[in-house]
């Protein structure tokens, strides 16, 4: 069964999977950074401190591994060929998520938990976003594997050893996306209520405070602490969407998990199921506070609503004459229903015009001998990989763009447009040659399932642009 569960991962996290979700804007910024590891610049990207360094020295440590970048260049389509691989990473990490949501389950709840929690992770259309090159998904496995040594450290001869590991875990996850420190309160209940020992829990607790320090030191090392301060304040402070926006986005995504998932909480408080809520409610204060969210931000949580759902569909049978079969059929028709509707839309090759967009662009800048302004989806790849004069467009904004050049303008070029009247400006006074469709015109994104397409923003309609200076 486990087995069969973690192929139909594989196929939801692995098929397409340049093709689907689009090529989004946060990508390329992770990218260039993980690239500038390979390359030798340092963890640290420039002097711009939002988020720690590990995720791309994790990211750029297993690229740089399997030959990255010169193995994976193609002279057909070099863009697309470039991004396969990160992106086949993230969706081993999902498979490997996959494993320990079952582990986890079934050493908390039982083989039966454990086996619907994880095909609900595997199949559930919500799980596409953790395909996307993101730091939500790159520390998704610390947080898992931290949680589950925690659990074993109960039966453990070397309970001491299992605690320690779980708090290093915790800790890589926070060096990774400071969000993840929610889940210190899980981790330090489970640590306690299994050990009943204070020294346990200072042993967990120590080094998963102790590790993302290291992020702030290093500003220290480098003289470069009020970076760090002003990156830190400048994350916290960005303009709030609300937790309702990013709740209503996962029930746009995926309305039956997110449904079951809320059910379950329900259910969970009732039966003061305190693993279900340390799991879930600091985060939810966190993000109830904070200053910007996004609905990619759920994918921490993915794994509690998959085991809260399955707790509350495990009980359903024990007032039926169906006491053992019930949730079976339940959990097999969710599973068929969320496997039917990931096949919908995983085949779809969403990213298409903008591989399109950026090849054209790249071709009509080398016969024109002019740069190219673009956003950091594919900045890393022409820039920092082929060494072709492609900028960021940004340096509009400051007024350092070259006097003529090429306009890569996709929806995220336009979205940026509350940042400086400067980009609203050089859209309007440069040329389009050309426009390039997205295939989600094709589809009601307004209506379930392509309702995911609507949060593959970055794939709209993308226009190339070429400005020429009149002084």
């Amino acid at each position: 069964m486990l087995i069969l569960i973690l192929a139909a991962s594989a196929f939801t996290h692995l098929y397409n999977p340049v093709g689907f979700p689009e090529i989004f804007y946060d990508e390329g910024i992770y990218m260039q950074r993980s690239l500038g590891v390979i390359q030798g610049h340092g963890p640290q990207h420039d002097k711009f401190y939002d988020h720690p360094f590990f995720g791309q020295l994790f990211l750029g440590s297993i690229l740089y591994s399997i030959g990255f970048p010169d193995s994976f260049i193609s002279e057909q389509n070099s863009a697309a060929s470039l991004y396969l691989a990160p992106r086949v990473i993230m969706g081993l990490l999902a498979v490997f998520d996959t494993f320990l949501i079952y582990k986890i389950s079934e050493n908390r709840f039982g083989t039966k938990i454990g086996v619907f929690a994880s095909l609900l992770f595997a199949v559930m259309p919500i799980s596409w976003i953790t395909r996307r090159i993101l730091l939500d998904s790159l520390l998704l496995p610390f947080v898992l594997l931290s949680i589950l040594l925690a659990l074993y450290s109960q039966k453990s001869q070397h309970k001491t050893v299992m605690v320690f590991f779980s708090g290093v875990f915790l800790g890589i996850a926070i060096l990774t996306k400071i969000p993840a420190f929610t889940m210190i309160p899980l981790i330090a209940y489970l640590v306690y209520s299994t050990q009943k020992s204070k020294k346990m829990l200072v042993f967990a607790l120590v080094p998963a405070i102790i590790i993302p320090m290291i992020w702030p030191a290093y500003s220290i090392s480098l003289d470069q602490f009020d970076y760090w301060q002003k990156g830190v304040l400048w994350q916290a402070q960005r303009e709030n969407t609300g937790m309702h926006h990013t709740a209503l986005s996962f029930g746009a995504i995926d309305p039956v998990l997110f449904g079951l998932g809320i059910a379950g909480f329900v259910y969970a408080g009732i039966r003061k199921n305190w693993f279900v809520i340390f799991w879930l409610v600091p985060f939810l204060i966190f993000l109830s506070v904070i200053g910007y969210t996004q609905y990619f931000h759920w994918i921490i949580l993915l794994p509690i609503f998959c085991i809260a759902a399955s707790l509350l569909i495990s009980d359903m049978g024990k007032k039926s004459k169906l006491e053992n079969k019930l949730p079976v059929i339940v959990i097999l028709s969710l599973a068929v229903f969320g496997f039917m509707i990931q096949s919908m839309i995983l085949g779809l090759n969403i990213s298409e015009n903008q591989f399109e967009s950026a090849s054209f662009a790249s071709e009509l800048a080398r016969q024109e001998k002019i740069p190219i302004l673009a956003g950091p989806q594919f900045l890393w790849i022409y820039s920092g990989v082929q060494g072709q004069d492609m900028r960021d467009y940004t340096a509009i904004l400051y007024g350092k763009e070259p006097s003529n050049f090429i306009l890569l303008a996709d929806p995220h070029y336009h979205l940026d447009y509350g940042r400086g009247v400067a980009l609203a400006q050089i859209y309007n006074s440069s040329s389009t040659v050309a426009t390039f469709s997205s295939i989600k015109s094709n589809y009601n994104v307004y209506q379930y399932p392509y309702s995911s397409l609507g949060y593959n923003f970055d794939a709209g309609e993308i226009e190339l642009k070429v400005f020429q200076r009149k002084d």
